[in-house]
């Protein structure tokens, strides 16, 4: 362990190995319909249970993750895990039915969130005072990651929808080697807490609650691009798809271009304040998504990546700061788990908010402007958690 941190080089490597990590998880989404819909014979409804099955199994596995990591050495249980989900992405491509289809995705979603739990709890331990900027290396990687991705597995997927899981199983392989390779020593510490000191600390320590309840309606709103904007684009606007996958990385690119600056910016800034100022206006992008024409979505979407940067590592960074004596590991856990849980809710609100509109324009107008408001309500959580801390 650094007493001053991690070097820039080591920062650059463990966010190439959170890229590897993150890569597979989305290479099958742009082939979704020979991949689930033609294969099984279901509905495109049932297509997306393919993702809705992988962040349930992150749901049920991230209250574990930390009084597991305690009790191991993380830079061998994250190979481990990275090895296990390379399998399980392999299982998924081999003759199968439905249920157990998913069934595997859940298991699938449990090794790949314990994974990344271990690798941001570990570079989180060994970065020292230059904590921020490693956290946005990984942050950087883990939206490139999502970003390639969803560009490659509409490629090689093409004519085989299931060669993107045997690319996914080889990539996250790769990944292991690196994790095993690059990945800081690990030192177990003597403190193992358990489910119940997690829980008596969140429910103690108002700030851990609100970076926790902020993680969540960030993926919250997260699952509202990942369902109901390629639709709005798609069937309100008439945009053709690859205009689509070109918004989504007008979103994208700030994001992972500006972590790893954010991330050094918050080292000496205060995080809270970065994470109000950055969901005020991330929530009046989002809320104004149903409404703005398509011309005005190419710098929309720019805005919500510089946005969403902007909260993502202060963000973490508050957390981990502001839970005491449960470790890091535990805390990014606890961090991830409520981030799935409101993945998973967004993509289903989503939805149901659609069909409360006249229309499906006014439907989706609806549906952003509810979760913008979220998001502004979560800023306002901030400035009063500044204010009592301050007082």
């Amino acid at each position: 362990m650094h007493a001053t941190g991690l070097p820039l080089r080591s920062c650059v490597l463990l966010g190439s190995v959170t890229l590897l990590l993150m890569l597979p998880e989305t290479l099958p989404v742009p082939v979704l319909k020979g991949l689930v819909v033609e294969r099984f014979g279901v509905s495109a409804t049932a297509a997306s249970w393919f993702m809705a099955a992988n962040l349930l199994g992150a749901l049920l596995m991230a209250p574990w993750i930390g009084p597991l990591a305690e009790r191991s050495n993380r830079t061998r249980l994250c190979t481990a895990a990275l090895l296990l989900d390379a399998l399980l992405m392999q299982a998924l491509a081999h003759p199968l039915g439905f249920p157990s289809f998913l069934l595997l995705r859940v298991f699938e979603g449990a090794a790949h969130i314990t994974a990344l739990t271990l690798v941001m709890g570990i570079v989180a331990d060994a970065a020292g005072e230059r904590r921020g900027r490693a956290l946005g290396c990984v942050g950087a990687g883990l939206t490139l990651g999502v970003a390639l991705g969803a560009a490659i597995g509409g490629q090689i997927g093409r004519s085989d929808p299931l060669r993107t899981l045997h690319v996914a199983s080889a990539v996250l392989a790769i990944a292991a080697v690196g994790a095993w390779t690059w990945l800081p020593r690990d030192v177990p510490t003597a403190h193992r807490p358990g489910l119940r000191e997690v829980w008596a600390v969140v429910s103690r320590e108002r700030g851990v609650r609100v970076p926790l309840l902020l993680a969540f309606v960030d993926r919250f709103t997260v699952g509202f691009f990942t369902t109901g904007f390629p639709l709005l684009l798609g069937r309100v606007h008439g945009v053709e798809p690859p205009s689509i996958g070109m918004l989504l990385a007008a979103f994208l690119l700030p994001f992972a271009l500006l972590s790893w600056p954010l991330g050094r910016l918050a080292e000496s800034w205060s995080r809270a304040a970065l994470v109000a100022g950055g969901s005020l206006v991330y929530g009046l992008g989002v809320a104004t998504v149903g409404v703005v024409p398509v011309a005005a979505m190419w710098w929309l979407m720019p805005g919500l990546g510089v946005a969403s940067a902007v909260m993502f590592v202060p963000t973490l960074l508050w957390l981990l700061e502001r839970a005491p004596g449960i470790g890091r590991t535990t805390s990014i856990a606890a961090f991830h788990g409520a981030g799935s849980l409101g993945f998973l809710l967004g993509t289903l609100a989503c939805g149901m908010l659609v069909r409360l509109g006249a229309d499906e324009r006014g439907g989706y107008v609806i549906a952003f402007g509810v979760a913008g408001a979220l998001e502004i309500i979560g800023a306002v959580l901030v400035v009063s958690a500044m204010r009592t801390r301050r007082a």
